[in-house]
């Protein structure tokens, strides 16, 4: 089975986290097929859209603990850096797109996988989707976004505070903090979307791209200082206990 699923029809790429499974949780086959995808979609001129979703009941959990785990320690360092890395890449390709990237969070999201929303131009969320970074509870350092690019969109001191307490921010929640843009019952996540896809497709490409490309944020140096204080954490003591508690109570 395909980790990601690309579907391309009428302008409009449709990019599916497609392990169920295990939650649509981050694994190297997962990113390699994501930015794969990410590298068909962006030189083809007639795409005018991206939407970023995913199959099964969460939308994504982040990092998958038990692969982490499963590494023996002294080698997780280099299984951290390809994993973080290809993260990095795949956050960084959708922030760059010149088309508008659409966000369908309809379940759980929590650990690296916000990089994702905190990608996305426009994102519509179900109210039984939530968002929680874990990183205080496993032991690892946060990734994905969470302090190279949450901060600026809802300040430094909340964001402190989610990451922190491992506070679970609620889908109404992310939408008054600008996480997300609308807030949406799930039967109404595709009909909603494909209002917004309508009513892009009437504005002008090139306009579209630049107000992209200056709205932007400067996120490399953060996200790549979230990548060396994650591989400098991982083959800890810290995390290898951490793994284990998380892993025993979700068994």
């Amino acid at each position: 089975m395909a980790a990601t699923i690309l579907d391309i029809a009428d302008g409009v790429a449709r990019l599916t986290l497609n392990r169920p499974e295990r939650h649509n949780s981050l694994v190297p086959d997962l990113i390699d097929s994501l930015n794969a995808d990410l590298d068909h979609i962006a030189p083809v001129r007639d795409i005018h859209a991206v939407v970023l979703q995913a199959a099964g009941r969460s939308f994504s959990t982040g990092g998958d603990v038990a692969g982490f785990y499963a590494i023996p320690r002294g080698q997780r360092r280099a299984y951290a850096e390809g994993l973080v890395g290809g993260l990095n890449r795949a956050i960084l390709a959708l922030l760059h797109l010149p088309i508008p990237v659409i966000g369908r969070i309809h379940g759980p999201l929590t650990g690296g996988a916000l990089g994702f929303l905190l990608a996305c131009d426009l994102a519509a969320i179900a109210p039984q989707a939530f968002i929680q970074p874990y990183y205080t509870e496993v032991g690892f350092s946060p990734d994905g976004g969470w302090t190279a690019l949450l901060p600026a969109r809802i300040g430094a001191q909340r964001a402190r505070e989610i990451q922190l307490l491992n506070r679970r921010v609620s889908a109404p929640e992310a939408v008054q903090l600008g996480i997300a843009t609308a807030l949406v019952e799930a039967e109404s996540l595709d009909s909603t979307i494909e209002g917004w896809l309508v009513a892009l497709n009437t504005k002008q490409p090139g306009s579209i791209a630049r107000t992209k490309r200056l709205l932007a944020t400067d996120c490399v140096a953060g996200l790549q200082a979230e990548q060396q204080q994650f591989l400098e954490q991982i083959d800890s003591a810290e995390a290898d206990a951490g793994m284990a508690r998380f892993l025993a109570k979700t068994a």
